[in-house]
């Protein structure tokens, strides 16, 4: 061998062995066996981890079977859990989702034959709306949000909205500036309310805010980075956009602040215009000490005028306001990438015509900013502003809002929608995807589906896609099971004609119209249509029932049915009512009733469908009885009337939950049946105002109220789902011809 050949392969092993070092400086190995052991316990010494160099500042990862091993390579912690989860699915067949795990993983692991090699198509496949961390994350402990971030990691997404913990910083800050303890009581909204809080939405509503809240909540925070960035995950931390406390303008008069007020029954907040000196002063204190206290990946949440109106639509004005929101986390951070929701773009698209999103977006440098196209699935704003003008951006699924149970989603769009914008020749910079609900823990469908996409940059075959995902949820394969979801495809998943998941009107309050203000009873199918995916599912009982998968789905599918058989049972009464037709009214009412008593019983079967879990999670973090009141008023407050006894918001976030069902619900259509039957004996017309008036009174009361609800399930929901049926498949037949 020539000296020439020496040298040559002397520096080919120094660069293998540097791009090695490169690998390995980005993957925390013990982090990624740590997360196998988690998942995995019992098979986790079956698994080889090794680094891979990262491929144009997009992930990659391996899964090859080395005599008798698996190895699981990857560019980061993320690469190698993603590695592990296509490993479950596509050879252990196994699934892990919010509702229903499968991980029954046979003795003798099957390895891979060949190697497979995946590279992701996105840079950023992004997790989370400030809404999830009210609507589904307030209580969360360290235990649940490990649970969660490990299924962030299966699942691919490498960068989550991180807000846990934000009172801390702001209490530092404005303590800092002379604010006192009552000051910032005064600003701070109880725990279930911070999503609106941190929007800048209200003040105050349903605290104080606890010191020992605000401490576990900052370690909590440290413990979830910790993690996450262990990972490979770079989370998005929040930034100042002008809200400041009411008492803001006694402590600082000379300066310019406007009151706004986002018209949904909370007083006004504050917030400080962008041209007072103050503005960037803040913004670059708040970073620094965010920064001091929870580090940086140098990616920055914040949301001006979410669902308020910006005082001017002049585009020099809003040129101006972008700039200074940017230039405020610059003066801390000269990496800061803002990344913006651009929920406002869709939500008031009245006032953002395209002169102002673009005056808005170009006052920032391209590289330092990424839109959030909140809801593409639904509407894509990309394709009415030229790819958001240059800059960079990501798709999101939005699917769920308020946290409402409710099969819906749009399957046919999540499979290929994503892909096609990817490769459209006008879709710009699109540098990601993402999931944007207000809440998660329910549809796990929607959710396996879209996150399919981070590996492949081609549409998604749903005949073939559909069959595995069901093996790999229930364990077993079912003709009847692939026959009922296959209904479901083309009914609660066909994405027609309504935004989001329709209500039943059972959960609205009580009217005789065939709905109420935040109940939408329209459906994208005929109810009728969706009992044959009931028949199969009672059908593949048999088969299928020691799947938990298969348990919740069974449940969930029942659920719907009978939520959607309230309308027509509804239309019976409400004729009896104007007949005058006292028995018959009678008899109609208690079926009704009857209806929600099933509902209740069926849904107590399933942790995912109780209203215990939820209380009894919120009265955990209280430290003394006052707190823990507090807590459990938060917890029952959100999810029914929303705000006060008069709020406009009543039943945004209504739940179709076990002990809700039974103890609010039902409750209140009693009391609208004991009207209406008044009614039918005096012969005098009802006073619905006066109804309306008294219920809300009622329901205030039980948000102030304390009650014990079971947490763990009781029954069998096969049981269960099947003795509904056998009672109701036969009427529903004849009532929904």
């Amino acid at each position: 061998m020539n000296n020439k050949a020496r040298v040559f392969i002397y520096l080919l092993l120094c660069g293998m062995c540097g791009g090695m070092a490169r690998a390995q400086a980005q993957l925390n190995v013990p982090s990624s066996y740590a997360l196998i052991k988690r998942v995995i316990p019992g098979h986790a010494q079956k698994f080889v981890v090794q680094p891979l160099p990262q491929s144009e500042a997009k992930d990659v990862f391996e899964v090859e079977g080395v005599k008798g091993k698996i190895l699981l390579r990857g560019n980061n912690g993320i690469a190698v859990a993603s590695a592990l989860y296509y490993y479950l699915t596509e050879y252990a067949h196994c699934q892990v989702t919010w509702n229903g795990t499968n991980l029954n993983l046979p003795a003798s692991l099957p390895v891979p034959a060949k190697k497979v090699h995946k590279t992701t198509p996105y840079q950023y496949r992004y997790y989370l709306n400030y809404c999830t961390y009210s609507y589904s994350m307030s209580w969360w402990d360290w235990k649940r949000w490990e649970k969660e971030i490990d299924w962030m990691a299966l699942h691919g997404i490498n960068m989550p909205l991180a807000i846990t913990g934000q009172e801390y910083v702001w209490d530092r800050v404005y303590k800092s500036m002379g604010f006192s303890d009552r000051d910032m009581q005064d600003f701070f909204t109880g725990p279930a309310y911070f999503g609106w809080f941190y929007m800048g939405n209200i003040d105050k509503w349903d605290g104080p805010l606890s010191a020992s809240w605000i401490t576990g909540h900052r370690d909590l925070q440290l413990k979830i980075l910790k993690r996450e960035r262990e990972l490979g995950i770079k989370p998005v931390l929040p930034a100042f956009t002008g809200h400041v406390p009411a008492s803001f303008k006694t402590r600082f008069p000379n300066a310019k602040l406007k009151q706004t007020n986002w018209n949904n029954g909370f007083a006004d907040t504050y917030i400080l215009d962008s041209q007072d000196p103050l503005f960037a002063e803040i913004g670059k204190k708040f970073i620094q000490e965010q920064t001091k206290v929870y580090g940086t990946d140098h990616l920055y949440s914040a949301d001006t005028f979410n669902e308020n109106e910006p005082p001017s639509n002049d585009p020099e004005f809003l040129a101006g306001l972008s700039a200074r929101v940017y230039d405020g986390m610059k003066r801390a951070d000269p990496k800061a990438v803002w990344v913006m929701q651009g929920w406002l773009f869709f939500s008031d698209r009245k006032f953002w015509q395209n002169e102002q999103i673009k005056a808005l977006l170009n006052a920032v440098p391209d590289d330092h900013m990424i839109v959030l196209d909140l809801n593409t699935d639904y509407e894509p704003i990309w394709k009415r502003t030229e790819a958001f003008y240059g800059k960079p951006w990501i798709w999101n699924m939005l699917h769920n809002y308020g946290g409402n149970n409710s099969l819906f989603g749009r399957i046919e769009a999540v499979a290929t929608q994503p892909a096609q914008a990817l490769g459209h020749a006008k879709s710009g910079r699109m540098v990601g995807i993402g999931l944007t609900m207000e809440a998660i823990e329910q549809t796990p469908v929607l959710y396996e589906l879209m996150t399919q996409n981070v590996w492949q940059n081609k549409p998604i075959d749903l005949d073939q896609w559909l069959p595995a995902y069901i093996f790999n949820r229930y364990g077993v394969k079912s003709k009847e099971a692939l026959d009922a979801w296959q209904t479901l495809r083309t009914t609660v998943f066909n994405g027609k004609d309504i935004r989001d998941g329709a209500e039943s009107i059972i959960t609205g309050r009580p009217t005789l119209d065939s709905a109420a203000i935040w109940t939408r009873t329209h459906l994208n199918y005929n109810r009728k249509d969706l009992l044959p995916a009931w028949d199969k599912m009672i059908a593949a009982i048999p088969a299928c029932k020691q799947s938990s998968g298969f348990n919740y789905d069974l449940v969930d599918i029942t659920r719907q049915v009978l939520a959607n058989y309230g309308r027509p049972l509804q239309l019976k009464w409400i004729k009896a009512y104007h007949n005058k037709d006292d028995r018959a009214f009678d008899k109609c009412t208690a079926e009704y009733l009857n209806l929600i008593t099933d509902m209740d019983r069926l849904l107590a079967t399933r942790k995912d469908f109780m209203l215990g879990p939820w209380i009894a999670d919120a009265r955990s973090w209280g430290t003394n009885a006052d707190e823990k009141a507090l807590y459990e008023k938060n917890a029952r407050n959100l999810i029914t009337l929303w705000g006060g006894a008069d709020s406009p918001l009543h039943e945004y976030s209504c739940r179709q939950w076990s002990g809700l069902l039974n103890d609010f619900y039902k409750v209140r259509w009693q009391k609208f049946f004991e009207l209406l039957k008044g009614s039918l004996e005096t012969g005098k017309e009802p006073d619905f105002k006066l109804f309306d008036k008294s219920i809300s009174n009622w329901e205030w009361q039980w948000v102030n109220s304390s009650k014990t609800y079971p947490v763990a399930p009781t029954g069998s929901s096969t049981v269960v789902a099947q003795q509904l049926y056998n009672k109701y498949r036969t009427m529903m037949g004849n009532d929904l011809k």
